[in-house]
């Protein structure tokens, strides 16, 4: 009996590992690959103009993790330029209950930005990236509504953090 057990736990074990790569083929097939380093052709960026202390720690952390470049403080060491223009967070009003309460918010994150080289040349001109989010909203949960809005918020900031660094990527792409 136990040399059925094992048999059948190794077949078990066999099978699961075969769909498991199958699963895996499929996704590579499909060009689907995990979030990796991005290859950018500048190796040191400065970051100015007037970013928020949060989205300025998301750039950061973004270049630093997730390219092969680094965050410098002073302009004659930088390869880029990378200038924040406006960063702007807004909420609205989605929709209402049948008794004229707020039911849902849309929480909206628009940066506007800009890079030059080294040299002072624009390489990037002035860009807008939003970010939109839907936010259920009860009365009864208020103080859970504020904590999920604030992580919503940091969310979206990611987003406009990586979306800005892709958008830098591309310029090794483009100059080729």
């Amino acid at each position: 009996m136990r040399h059925f057990l094992t048999h059948n736990r190794r077949t078990f074990l066999s099978a699961l590992g075969g769909i498991t790569l199958l699963s895996f083929g499929g996704l590579s097939a499909c060009g689907f690959r995990l979030r990796g380093s991005v290859t950018i052709p500048y190796k040191a960026i400065l970051i100015s103009g007037r970013p928020s202390p949060q989205l300025r720690y998301d750039l950061e952390r973004i270049i630093v993790t997730g390219s092969n470049a680094k965050v410098v403080s002073n302009g004659k060491d930088a390869d880029l330029i990378l200038e924040i223009v406006s960063e702007e967070s807004t909420r609205q009003i989605l929709t209402y209950t049948s008794t004229g309460q707020i039911s849902a918010y849309r929480l909206n994150n628009r940066v506007i930005f800009r890079a030059f080289d080294n040299v002072g040349a624009e390489v990037i001109p002035e860009s807008d990236i939003y970010v939109t989010r839907d936010l259920d909203f009860t009365t009864a949960t208020v103080l859970a509504s504020d904590q999920q809005q604030q992580q919503f918020l940091e969310s979206m900031r990611a987003d406009l953090a990586l979306q800005i660094l892709r958008r830098v990527a591309t310029l090794g792409r483009v100059a080729r």
